[in-house]
């Protein structure tokens, strides 16, 4: 049997998904630093902002730019680096 979900738990799916890769982005101060100086947030900003869509795209496109972190991130969250790819682009449709 197929379940078909409609477009709005996909995207809380992979918003829930960001949410995680995010702690995972975080759990290093130097590539936590480096998300902040690529997306120009601040940590007080991070804090504000983090429940909007637009954080949850920047968090999967940060991860895409630079494989390691895609891969290390898909390490941690035990999926394959291509369903991280296609949240992203999930959020981004």
């Amino acid at each position: 049997m197929t379940i078909l979900r409609d477009g709005k738990d996909s995207v809380k799916d992979a918003s829930a998904l960001a949410l995680a890769a995010l702690g995972w982005v975080l759990s290093d101060d130097g590539r936590a630093q480096r998300f902040l100086d690529l997306t120009g947030l601040t940590p007080d900003g991070l804090r504000d902002a983090i429940g909007e869509p637009s954080t949850h795209r920047a968090v999967f496109e940060f991860l895409e730019a630079h494989e390691p972190d895609l891969l290390g991130a898909a390490d941690a969250l035990d999926m394959p680096p291509e369903e991280l790819v296609a949240a992203g682009r999930e959020l981004r449709r």
